[in-house]
């Protein structure tokens, strides 16, 4: 019997030349929609997802040599991982591959917010020399809170390790982590002294809008909020009226709710529009696992894991 992999997105070429050594054949359809992949899947003992298909119990019920499923990156809120499980289906991610991508590109955006590196490069393209507008601010002796300790979140913290400042973390469903550069606190603590907030969880039912009213209005510092994890942990309505009202200094996004800026809504696209008129803010298009670096370490670690199943 053939064994097919479907790979649905861009993926390093380490991939498919190390399963084509274990004796697969490679479907490699990385623009392939829903229906189309729903068509073929039953061909697959395995497949290679990103965050851009929803793999639901439909998919699975049509996957019926599927063995395998893999997913380039963190988040598995679009696999249904139990149903899979029920199936016989071993899903697994590779967070591990992306983590330090993810970190540094969030300690760029914080920099690049304090030191308004964006907006007075954008002033001297429009033939402006501002210099009193645009002083900076020093991460040292600030506190940085990171919200979700998990691969992203502890990476995050190492490379803010270097600069001379003071790292909070929580993390629901960890503990026992705190150590002599990071400072294990609760969710309250962390709002009420942070400088800093940056958000390192997945998309569940109880993040969806986690970064809501409500979380705004607890701070007290008027902190830089950042968010490299997933676009609908934060409600952006919410986001814009903290700006407006101050109880955030500045913004600092690589997701967004809806990704897909052709389909906006008008509502949606004021929203946006709002939000890259102001100088405070920088959002940049989910690139921060994205590194030349992280495209090869994902899929080794991906196949690592699932070294037993192939």
């Amino acid at each position: 019997m053939e064994k097919n992999v479907i790979i649905t997105a861009k993926a390093h070429s380490y991939i498919s030349e190390t399963l084509k050594e274990k004796g697969y054949s490679i479907l490699d359809f990385p623009e392939i929609n829903y229906e189309q992949l729903k068509d073929i899947i039953h061909r697959a003992k395995g497949l290679i997802v990103t965050t851009r298909l929803k793999i639901d119990r439909q998919m699975i019920d049509n996957a019926s040599q599927l063995k395998w499923i893999g997913r380039l990156g963190s988040g598995m809120e679009l696999i249904d991982v139990d149903y899979a499980n029920s199936k016989g289906i071993i899903c697994v991610s590779s967070p591990e591959g992306n983590r330090n991508a993810v970190a540094e590109h969030a300690l760029g955006l914080l920099l690049n917010l304090t030191n308004k590196i964006c907006i007075s490069a954008q002033q001297i393209k429009e033939g402006k020399w501002i210099r009193e507008a645009n002083r900076g601010i020093e991460l040292e002796g600030k506190t940085i809170g990171i919200i979700g300790y998990g691969n992203t979140g502890s990476a995050f913290a190492k490379v803010l390790s270097g600069f001379d400042l003071k790292i909070m973390a929580y993390d629901k469903y960890k503990s026992g982590f705190g150590d002599e550069k990071v400072i294990e606190s609760s969710f309250h603590e962390l709002v009420e002294e942070s400088d800093v907030i940056s958000f390192h969880v997945p998309l569940t039912d109880e993040t969806l809008h986690m970064a809501n009213d409500s979380f705004f209005n607890a701070l007290k510092k008027s902190p830089i909020f950042l968010s490299t994890c997933r676009g609908k942990v934060t409600d952006v309505k919410a986001l814009i009226r903290a700006i407006k009202i101050g109880k955030i200094s500045g913004a600092g996004l690589d997701v967004l709710e809806n990704e897909k800026l052709q389909n906006y809504t008008s509502e949606e696209q004021a929203d946006l529009n709002d939000l890259l008129a102001r100088g405070n803010v920088i959002i940049t298009p989910h690139i921060a696992g994205y590194s030349k670096e992280a495209f090869y370490k994902m899929g080794n670690v991906l196949l690592k894991k699932l070294a037993a199943y192939i």
